[in-house]
Parts: C-alpha cells; structure tokens; sequence
C-alpha cells in the first residue's frame, strides 16, 4: 500500500484547499466543517488560512496546525482540470 502525500495545495477563498497527491490525483477539500475545532479556529481568518505549506507530506499552516493527509484524501472530492477552473467562473458570476 502506498502512503498517501499532498505534494502541492491552494488554499482558496471559500476555505477549500486545491490538493495534488503523489498519486496524481487532484482533490478539493472543503475545510469549512473543521472551523469550530478548537485547533483550528485561528483558520477562519481568511489570510491565515491562505498561508499554508507542505509539510511531512500534508498542509501546514504557520502555527503548525495540520491534517492528516490519509483526511485529506478520503473526504475530498475529485476534480477535473477543468471542473476547477469552471468552478472558479462561476463562483466570480456569481458575486
């Protein structure tokens, strides 16, 4: 069994992260439910919530806040080259 890495994120206004695992695959996981965790609450500040890095294979913030990559891959949602890009329109549309 391989072990599952983030090896590039974007963290997106909606508080969703763009993630590429070593797997090839790109995912969308949305963050929003993690919010009221205690661990996680400084992340509602959007401009923290944009500063994040990789880190031992996962996504780290600047405080060290982080989630378990094997999380990250199992509750997001697959996307497409372009379903992301569509999304990202639409969401512009919309506002």
């Amino acid at each position: 069994m391989n072990i599952i890495k983030v090896l590039e994120a974007t963290a997106n206004d909606d508080f969703s992260l763009d993630l590429k695992f070593n797997d090839g695959r790109r995912k969308c996981f949305d963050m929003k439910p993690y919010l009221d965790y205690e661990v996680f609450k400084a992340l509602k500040d959007l401009n923290y919530f944009k500063r994040i890095k990789i880190a031992f294979g996962t996504v780290q913030w600047t405080d060290e806040q982080d989630i378990s990559p094997d999380t990250l891959y199992l509750e997001s949602k697959e996307i497409f080259k372009n379903e992301a890009v569509l999304n990202r329109l639409n969401a512009n549309l919309e506002t």
